[in-house]
């Protein structure tokens, strides 16, 4: 009897048991960490796992899986690594990685995944966008027949860069490439473009000085900083452009203009060679992993002008690279030239002797020059880049001449004042109106009776007489164009100020 009581009482504890397991139970796809070093870890039997898929851990640390194999995965460090120890438990978590978006973002200074580093509170953004996103389709895109005006009179009459333009600047360090790009950025005020400036290896100290100085002029208005420093991991910096682009295609597909300077993709490029070869993945060429070619294109092509049935957004792009002793052919260089639209190739001789910015006119190049220009600045513009090569010609052969003749002189003397007038100084960036009358001045002959020394003072009281007396720059300003009576006009005002000096 005593047997049969038992027996009831554990059919029915079964029974209860049955009744109240969950038969659909959540399955968390998690394992233990096997191998930790320096940013990377070894995460077996992780199934299920998408690549760029965020792994998180027990401690909370965030960590981003990049490779992908039969019975472990590799994942990197984002935030936390010091409270990761081996044989802790992660989990994939079926999100990509995003970064907040939004105008909440402009006017910060921000780290690779978004969290504010420049002491001014929490950035309450409200929308994510991620960080890795397939580029626009090309039917979705329209061609470039709109000037992205940097203020530097060298670079928007001789290389023009239009909106969605990628145009590269290279060369050595020490040459004044930041410094094209930051004037860039100074001279999107008041012109409806927002900027962000994306900071990759770069000294601390160095990002805090260009903060500062948009601050000054009110540039920070429209811009955002995304820095990953050279005390940063290598998993930040090869993350921090990708931060940058995906910001900036918020505003893109709010139908706005974006301009997105990367300083730089050889460092760039470095960080991504250093994760790379922690993960163990085979090097190839100068030891950069084979992909480092889609790394950089993936990222470029992001840069668009979409179509108007699209709201006409775009989204241009400054990439810097860095060379090491000239050596342009190198991988990295080789790989961006290739995907760009256009560079501009500065020269340390030319920077060294004062002349800046320091472009080297004849390997600097735009594919789409005229596109990319106003109507009156290619009117007085289209002529000088020959003009200008030519002079640099005639100055080096004129260096082995002892007697040169009448007309080389006067070729030379009139090379000097363009390439004084073509000198700008830092943080000054120059509307086009004003450059083109500049460049008229010079082309039609008005500047070869003055000193070389006195052609900046002339050009000075030349934008002051035409501000203070003549409608000519609004005209041109608001037409685009230089038509015969506007000129006339010019005319008259170049002469007045000529005949000072």
């Amino acid at each position: 009897m005593a047997n049969t009581n038992v027996l009831d009482w554990i059919i029915k504890d079964i029974e209860t048991r049955l009744d109240s397991a969950d038969i659909s139970p959540e399955r968390v796809n998690s394992w233990e960490v096997i191998y930790l070093w320096d940013g990377i870890a070894k995460v077996i039997w992780l199934r299920d796992i998408s690549y760029n898929e965020l792994v998180e851990f027990e401690s909370g640390a965030i960590w981003v899986a990049l490779n992908l194999e039969e019975n472990f995965v590799w994942v990197v460090i984002l935030a936390g690594f010091s409270t990761i120890k081996e044989w802790m438990i992660a989990k994939k978590t079926g999100k990509v990685l995003e970064v907040p978006v939004g105008e909440a973002m402009l006017g910060r200074v921000v780290d690779a995944l978004g969290n504010p580093i420049d002491g001014f509170g929490e950035i309450k953004a409200t929308e994510f966008y991620p960080t890795e996103r397939v580029a626009t389709w090309v039917m979705s895109r329209k061609s470039v027949h709109e000037p992205l005006e940097t203020g530097i009179k060298a670079l928007d009459a001789l290389v023009p860069i239009g909106r969605w333009q990628r145009e590269l600047i290279i060369w050595d360090r020490q040459t004044g490439k930041t410094q094209i790009a930051i004037d860039t950025i100074l001279n999107q005020k008041w012109k409806w473009v927002k900027c962000i400036y994306v900071s990759i290896w770069q000294k601390d100290s160095k990002v805090v000085a260009i903060a500062e100085e948009l601050r000054k002029a009110w540039a920070m208005d429209y811009t955002i900083i995304v820095t990953a420093g050279s005390s940063a991991p290598a998993a930040m910096q090869w993350l921090s452009p990708f931060s940058g682009v995906a910001m900036w295609e918020y505003f893109m597909f709010k139908w706005e203009h974006v301009l997105i300077i990367y300083d730089d993709l050889s460092k760039h490029a470095n960080a991504y060679r250093e994760m790379s070869l922690l993960l163990r993945r085979p090097p190839g060429r100068e030891a950069y992993p084979w992909d480092v070619f889609y790394l950089h294109s993936r990222l470029l092509e992001r840069s668009a002008k979409l179509n108007d049935k699209l709201w006409a957004g775009s989204i241009t792009a400054l990439p810097i690279i860095e060379t090491q002793a000239w050596d342009v052919s190198a991988y990295v260089p080789t790989n961006v030239i290739s995907i760009t639209d256009g560079q501009i190739f500065l020269e340390t001789w030319l920077f060294n002797a004062w002349v800046k910015p320091a472009i080297n006119v004849w390997l600097s190049v735009s594919r789409v020059w005229g596109s990319a220009q106003t109507k009156a600045m290619k009117k007085v513009a289209w002529t000088l880049k020959l003009s200008l090569a030519q002079y640099r010609e005639l100055e080096a052969f004129s260096q082995f001449a002892s007697d040169l003749d009448e007309e080389t002189r006067s070729q030379l003397e009139r090379g000097k004042r363009m390439v004084e007038l073509l000198k700008q100084d830092i943080y000054s960036p120059i509307p086009f109106e004003k450059q083109v009358c500049a460049i008229y001045a010079w082309i039609n002959w008005h500047l070869d009776k003055i000193e070389v020394s006195k052609i900046k003072s002339a050009e000075k009281d030349l934008y002051a007489k035409l501000e203070s007396e003549s409608s000519v720059i609004s005209e041109i300003r608001e037409s685009g164009k230089l038509e015969a009576d506007i000129e006339n006009k010019l005319k008259e005002v170049i002469k007045e100020v000529v005949s000072l000096y």
